[in-house]
């Protein structure tokens, strides 16, 4: 049965990752950004990944209302959740949890912290200043981590050899 990465991307990041996932998939793998997508059945995929980014302290509504509204089913599949993000440590943890339910959590076979970006030529004005000012930067930056998103890809694919 194919795959399918459900994530929201504003900016580019989440969707970097979902594209990374993908590729090391020895199965179908649709890609859907619920910013332009609506929301697929899940009855024809056994794997479901659920990504999206932290913007001001918080997962996207879009991807919150999927997790809620599909609990059950999402409950049923080989799950895998990741978060893009720029906090680190404790602080990233604490975005991870706070995004996605203690039940989703706990059934999950893969969770990801994959950081973050800040791109400024994907951003508006507003978005920059708001950036600029909360983060103390004035240009753009990536903390993604490739290493994270390629373990997170061998276990929720089944590429390990363990």
């Amino acid at each position: 049965m194919p795959a399918v990465i459900i994530y929201m991307s504003l900016h580019g990041c989440t969707e970097k990752a979902a594209k990374i996932l993908a590729e090391m998939s020895w199965v179908k793998v649709d890609l859907v950004n619920l910013r332009n997508h609506p929301a697929p059945s899940l009855d024809k995929y056994s794997t479901v990944i659920v990504g999206g980014s932290v913007h001001m302290g918080q997962i996207q509504g879009k991807i919150r209302k999927f997790c809620n509204e599909n609990k059950s089913e999402l409950l049923t599949k080989r799950l895998g959740l990741y978060l893009c993000h720029m906090s680190e440590g404790e602080k990233a943890v604490q975005q991870f949890n706070d995004a996605y339910c203690e039940k989703l959590r706990s059934h999950s076979v893969a969770k990801g912290l994959f950081g973050g970006e800040f791109n400024f030529d994907k951003m508006n004005n507003h978005e920059k200043t708001l950036i600029m000012k909360a983060a103390g930067i004035d240009k753009s930056i990536s903390t993604m981590n490739l290493k994270a998103i390629e373990g997170f890809g061998r276990v929720i694919f089944h590429l390990d050899k363990s």
